[in-house]
């Protein structure tokens, strides 16, 4: 059976359209069908590795895992990497083509070229896989952007997709931003409004009865569901607004482990295995005070390394990073914190700033030079001097390091090559992104703090999650009235 593709539109930012189209990927794989996920443009630091050596943003990588297929860069032909001085890199296809400020990107011309590509990959892309399920970005009334819009109603009508309107009512206001966000748009892209999904609802539902009859008459279209808060089910988050609901304090009686909130934090999401560790209090600060109480220092990956290290010294992190070492804490570099912990890091080509060169903490003896391409890879590698045990991680990055002296790998990857700088048990680094996803790692992280370690697979644990996103979603929403919707 062929359907209309469903498109998840919201009213504003961070109303759930990601999860609720994880949702909705894994619903119709459980049905039978063949579903992929579609976001035409994304903004996000949280960004993944395609099995062909792309980048794409994490939360259509999360949402073609749900839909049990290989991700690939026409589900997010556009990404947009902030830099942090009002600029963004841009990367299409996967791959990318340069940094734009946000005015220059946003200005009209340029993106009836870049939304030609963007139709190239919806067209790949629907060709292989039935039903498409669409992400919208932000609001799709933002009346200023309209014109330069690829990514919410034009690209709805341009698939012919049935649009789904989410709300957040948890954050108040659900009447005035559904109501506005349908009356705002023009008669043509309104008729594609099929129906409207209210969501995060904190409390019994029964007392949302009378609203949703004022919704549909407010605006003409059919609520299709009340999707309750939930706070058990684990499910990537799309970018760094996650990290607003992660701790940002050490604990007592607990094995503390700091994450160093970089201004340019990138894919703090290789966390989030330990924040599920019984007896483990994992948190994210810039503040030495908070650092200092940590067993275990993590400096995570960064989109801008020189700017994030420079900001460690003027903030006295880098001097609090010291004394913690000294003071026989772990401390250990992913990606970004990998080139943060060597001798050096030179900017020859002024990829991430005017500044040429930086030093670094002077942990590790290595040097890092950044180049004009990014390196984006899946990988499998053994971990250290184990030889049985295959792991899995991917790698994102602009550069090379290298070691000065002697090369001492954290990882063995399986087409021959080594990554990382593996001092000793208190301090290594590694571009790894996804390491601790792997059993093997956190059991050599944590040996020393009794914490368990489940033999679980994350992979396994990750699709259960699904499963139980979906289920919560389909005790919601009328499933069949969605069907009915996308019918051709």
């Amino acid at each position: 059976m062929a359907f209309k593709p469903l498109m998840l539109a919201g009213t504003a930012s961070n109303v759930g359209k990601s999860i609720l189209t994880t949702a909705f990927c894994r619903i119709f794989r459980q049905d039978g069908f063949a579903p992929a996920p579609f976001k035409a443009q994304n903004m996000s630091l949280n960004s993944y590795a395609t099995p062909d050596g792309y980048e794409i943003g994490r939360a259509q990588a999360t949402q073609a895992e749900a839909a049990g297929i290989p991700c690939h860069t026409d589900m997010n032909p556009v990404l947009l990497k902030p830099n942090g001085n009002l600029s963004s890199q841009v990367i299409l296809h996967g791959k990318p083509i340069g940094n734009q400020s946000a005015y220059d990107y946003f200005k009209k011309e340029g993106k009836d070229a870049l939304f030609e590509e963007v139709k190239k990959s919806f067209t790949r892309l629907s060709s292989q896989y039935n039903p498409i399920v669409m992400e919208g970005a932000g609001s799709v009334a933002e009346l200023n952007l309209k014109d330069k819009d690829i990514v919410n109603m034009r690209m709805a009508q341009f698939a012919n997709a049935a649009v789904i309107l989410v709300a957040d009512i948890d954050r108040g206001g659900v009447f005035a931003s559904v109501y506005g966000s349908v009356k705002l748009l023009p008669e043509h892209e309104r008729k594609l409004i099929k129906g409207i999904i209210v969501n995060k609802f904190r409390g019994d539902a029964r007392l949302f009865e009378s609203g949703i009859k004022i919704l549909e008459e407010i605006t003409e279209v059919p609520v299709l569901g009340v999707v309750p808060h939930f706070r058990d089910i684990d499910i990537d988050e799309e970018d760094s607004v996650g990290l607003e609901t992660r701790h940002e304090h050490a604990a007592t009686n607990k094995t503390n482990v700091c994450v160093i909130r970089h201004p340019q934090l990138s894919n703090f999401t290789d966390f989030k295995i330990m924040e599920k560790l019984e007896g483990v209090q994992v948190y994210y600060t810039d503040d030495p005070s908070q650092v200092e109480q940590a067993d275990i220092i993590i400096l995570p990956g960064s989109k801008n390394t020189i700017t994030d290290m420079q900001v460690l010294y003027d903030s006295g992190l880098a001097t609090t990073i010291h004394q913690a070492y000294r003071a026989g804490k772990k401390v250990i570099g992913i990606c970004g914190g990998y080139q943060m912990l060597g001798e050096e890091i030179h900017d020859p080509f002024r990829v991430e700033s005017d500044k040429g060169s930086i030093k670094g903490l002077g942990l590790l003896p290595v040097k890092t030079i950044l180049a004009q391409n990014k390196q984006t890879y899946q990988k499998k590698f053994r971990y250290r001097s184990n030889d049985t045990e295959v792991c899995n991680g991917y790698e994102i990055h602009m550069g090379t390091t290298e070691p000065i002296g002697d090369n001492q790998p954290v990882n063995y990857t399986k087409d021959g090559n080594t990554d990382g700088y593996f001092l000793h048990e208190r301090c290594w680094g590694t571009y790894m992104h996804g390491i601790f996803d792997n059993p093997i790692i956190l059991k050599d992280l944590f040996k020393e703090h009794n914490v368990t370690i489940p033999d679980t697979l994350h992979d396994t644990y990750k699709d259960a999650q699904y499963d139980a996103l979906a289920d919560w979603v389909r005790q919601s929403v009328d499933i069949d009235k969605v069907y009915n919707i996308m019918q051709k």
